[in-house]
């Protein structure tokens, strides 16, 4: 079971172009249904000579997922893994019969984005513009291009020089299926970012071959940790520590788009979401004045 676990994660790699972690989550998951399976598995199932599936075994490893407490959303996350190999192995002949109904996902609920008043994001934003610093005025394009486009921290910081086009007034940025989703910045964004590219950035440039939109103080890309401390250190002076991360940057502008009279569709082609109902999510939150 193991190579067949090792097949299927190589093709979630060069299929579905899963992330790095996303693949450590799956092959965490199947190792641990592959113990089970391997302890409790009998002689019928699979065409080939091994540790055996069939509906008893994947009642009992679900049984067992319940049984050590994790909390319902672990549990679903596990039982999404097993099914998706599950299938995998359907299509590749490895494995007879759809057993995918005897894994019952729990229900979870979606916790609600939390957002930030527009207010709130305003204080923020603020904070970068009283210092006079290189870093300060690269801090202040960095927050104000995510508000202003939604980003996930990974693709700001992932942004090249070339993936910005001022004239046009819009960023192309690669989502996490490597699909390229074009997001449109208003004259104000666009303006900050040209003060940060013809001015802090060359100050910043160390080597000319360097292409990363946002450098840190050596000329190197910075990183999403390093943005991360960044937000939390403007997060704390605007005395937003407890409310403010990339995250919820993302979050603001989703719901201040939904609030401002977007549709949903414009909303999640924005964010890059796959399904809608994950946006969704957004038009729900409640947002103070």
């Amino acid at each position: 079971m193991e190579e067949d676990i090792k097949s299927f994660l190589d093709y979630l790699a060069r299929e579905k172009r899963y992330s790095p972690n996303t693949l450590l989550a799956y092959g965490n998951d199947l190792s641990q249904l592959a113990a089970y399976v391997k302890s409790h598995g009998s002689e019928e199932g699979l065409e080939s000579p091994a540790p055996r599936l069939n509906a008893e075994v994947l009642s009992g490893y679900l049984r067992a997922l319940r049984e050590r407490k994790y909390a319902p959303s672990t549990v679903a996350r596990k039982i999404a893994a097993a099914k998706a190999f599950l299938s995998f192995m359907v299509d590749r002949g490895r494995l007879r019969g759809d057993l995918t109904p005897n894994l019952a996902s729990p229900r979870v609920s979606r916790a609600l984005p939390e957002s930030l008043s527009v207010s709130e994001v305003r204080r923020l934003l603020a904070e970068p513009a009283k210092l006079s610093s290189t870093e300060a005025q690269r801090d202040k394009a960095m927050l104000e291009l995510l508000y202003a486009t939604g980003l996930r921290a990974s693709e700001l910081m992932g942004l090249n020089v070339d993936d910005i086009d001022l004239k046009a007034g819009k960023v192309s940025s690669s989502s996490r299926n490597w699909r390229v989703r074009v997001i449109p910045i208003d004259q104000h964004t666009a303006q900050v970012i040209r003060e940060y590219t013809d001015v802090v950035r060359p100050y910043l440039q160390d080597n000319e071959s360097e292409v990363a939109l946002f450098l840190n103080r050596r000329g190197d890309r910075l990183t999403r940790q390093g943005f991360w401390q960044i937000v939390q250190g403007y997060a704390d002076k605007a005395g937003l520590s407890s409310k403010v991360t990339p995250r919820s940057l993302r979050h603001s502008f989703a719901a201040h788009k939904l609030k401002g009279g977007a549709d949903l569709e414009s909303v999640q082609q924005l964010l890059g979401h796959a399904h809608i109902s994950t946006t969704r999510a957004y038009k729900q939150a409640e947002l103070r004045p």
